[in-house]
């Protein structure tokens, strides 16, 4: 026999207030999880933000210098997205405020954590968007409690951390000098 409950009218008002702040406070907490893009996005126009980008162009390793696999790896780069927060006496609290918020949002599980790092600096961190061995975003976040906090994006299709780390130690080689990267290393020596 199948059991049937009844539910008074005034009842059932309250079931659906219920049921309606439920479904409020759900949506509303999806939409409020910021991903760095639009963090980048609504950092932009904010005067203690200092944003660029960085073309992988700029860093002028020639093909006959590198080898096939870091060939690949300067291939599979699209460019650098740089965001900064330069820390003054003025901003302290917008700084620690700015900072939680980027810890926050780096901490979604979408991030693979590939290192962490103590450099003379701050603290750094590194992680990846995507598959192991088909990296979309590589995220580097660095912190400074006097100086700062900088997050770059290096994005780019299908990245292959062999091949990236094998980048990496042919920029180390050749002769960058670090041109485009000038207002983050004003922002460090600051």
């Amino acid at each position: 026999m199948p059991i049937v409950i009844y539910i008074k009218t005034n009842e059932m008002k309250k079931v659906y207030q219920i049921i309606s702040i439920l479904l409020v406070v759900a949506i509303s907490s999806c939409a409020s999880e910021q991903s760095l893009q639009e963090y980048f996005v609504d950092s932009a126009e904010n005067p203690s933000f200092l944003q660029f980008d960085v073309p992988t162009s700029i860093l002028n390793l020639n093909d006959t210098d590198i080898s096939s696999g870091q060939k690949e790896a300067l291939k599979s780069l699209k460019k650098l997205n740089i965001l900064a927060f330069k820390k003054s006496d003025m901003n302290a609290s917008e700084f620690e405020m700015e900072r939680t918020k980027v810890k926050a949002i780096l901490k979604n599980n979408d991030f693979v954590e590939l290192m962490k790092m103590n450099t003379p600096y701050g603290k750094a961190t590194i992680k990846y968007l995507g598959d192991e061995d088909a990296i979309d975003e590589v995220i580097i976040y660095g912190d400074n409690k006097e100086k700062g906090f900088a997050v770059i994006r290096v994005l780019g299709d299908d990245m292959n951390p062999a091949n990236i780390m094998q980048l990496i130690e042919a920029i180390q080689k050749s002769d960058y000098s670090g041109d485009g990267f000038g207002p983050l290393e004003e922002l460090l020596k600051g």
